[in-house]
C-alpha cells in the first residue's frame, strides 16, 4: 500500500524520540494547509500513515518536526538553545510508492532521507 510515514531517532541518547509533535502540510504556491498533526509514540513513530488512500496524491508537502519542546523536555532547565521546529519540504511525485521520511535528531542538529 503507498503511504506517506515518518519516525524519528534521537540519536543522543540512541533511542526513540516519545512525544514529538509533527505537523504536516500540503504546500500549494505561497499557502501552506495544515492537514494534520501527530504526536510520535513511544518507538518514535507515528501510530497511523500521515497519508494513504485518496488523500495521498502528488504535490508538494512539509513536515515540522517540534524538536524544541521535545529537546526542552530532555534538558534538565526545560529548554533548548539551538533548534526549535525543523521543517523538511518535499515532494510526493509518484502516488505508486511508499514515502518514508525519518529525522535523526540531537540538540545541535539533524538528517533526513527518504526511507524506505
Amino acid at each position: 500500500m503507498t503511504k506517506l510515514t515518518t519516525h524519528v531517532l534521537d540519536t543522543m541518547t540512541g533511542t526513540p524520540a516519545a512525544g514529538l509533535r509533527i505537523d504536516l502540510y500540503r504546500l500549494e504556491g505561497d499557502e501552506a494547509k495544515l492537514l494534520s498533526s501527530h504526536n510520535t509514540n513511544d518507538d518514535g513513530r507515528v501510530d497511523s500513515p500521515l497519508l494513504q488512500g485518496d488523500n495521498f496524491s502528488n504535490g508538494t508537502y512539509r513536515l515540522d518536526f517540534h524538536a524544541g519542546d521535545y529537546l526542552a523536555t530532555k534538558n534538565e532547565n526545560n529548554k533548548t538553545d539551538f533548534l526549535n521546529i525543523i521543517p523538511i519540504q518535499f515532494m510526493i511525485a509518484n502516488t505508486n510508492r511508499h514515502y518514508h521520511v525519518p529525522l535523526l535528531l540531537s540538540a545541535y542538529g539533524y538528517s533526513t532521507y527518504r526511507g524506505s
